[in-house]
């Protein structure tokens, strides 16, 4: 999703997902080529007489939101009010954090 005016979410097309899939996989591309981190450990390796073919593969996995009701609100002691959608108690569940009083 990108935001529009004021935050809101629109939803984008598949091609435009295409195209900044793309943008995604460039810009890690480019992040790890100006690693000075990345390029000093590469010299280290040619210096010990090694030619290094750096290949690196990643997967994106890209999942559709789906528009769902808050399933579970929780209040606070001191008032403040947090609202869990499905996934969110998923995730809260699996690193064993209840949200139940």
């Amino acid at each position: 999703m990108l935001f529009g005016q004021a935050g809101r979410e629109r939803r984008i097309t598949d091609e435009q997902l295409k195209r900044l899939i793309e943008e995604l996989g460039a810009a890690m591309n480019d992040s790890l080529s100006e690693s000075e981190q990345i390029a000093g450990v590469i010299a280290k390796i040619r210096a010990g007489g090694y030619d290094v073919f750096p290949v690196l593969n990643a997967t994106i996995t890209i999942k559709k939101r789906e528009e769902e009701p808050v399933r579970r609100a929780v209040r606070t002691n001191d008032g403040v009010e947090s609202r869990f959608n499905a996934q969110d108690i998923k995730f809260l569940k699996s690193m064993h954090i209840s949200t139940d009083k």
